[in-house]
């Protein structure tokens, strides 16, 4: 089992930045593949960016790219979310989500593929 816990939102006007934290415990954690997804209000949830379990491989949707940057440090057992040039947009809960994957460079960007979700964490971005 892997325990997932989010933190760093926040309310953040447009243009700023937050950076989001995914601490995982339970289980070794650079095994796993992360991704981050986000669910808007009234909207499904969806895929934002994730990393292979080195950290050799990221992937981002078209929406975030060139803004956000996804980032590991095994050695905390944490991987992270930098948010920049934030968009009213972007407002939503923030989850994280891990699954064991022997691949080291495999990227996984739909729900079904993760086994293990965070609680998640607010952002809001003001106009």
């Amino acid at each position: 089992q892997v325990q997932l816990v989010e933190s760093g939102g926040g309310l953040v006007q447009a243009g700023g930045s937050l950076r989001l934290s995914c601490a995982a415990s339970g289980r070794t954690f650079s095994s796993y593949a992360v991704g981050w997804f986000r669910q808007a209000p009234g909207k499904e949830r969806e895929f934002v960016a994730a990393i292979s379990y080195s950290g050799g491989s990221t992937y981002y949707a078209d929406s975030v790219k060139g803004r956000f940057t996804i980032s590991r440090d095994n050695a905390k057992n944490t991987v992270y979310l930098q948010m920049n040039s934030l968009k009213p947009e972007d407002t939503a809960v923030y989850y994280c989500a891990a699954t064991y994957r022997t691949d080291s460079m495999v990227v996984l960007t739909t729900e079904d593929e993760y086994d293990y979700w965070g609680q998640g964490t607010q952002v809001t971005v003001s106009s």
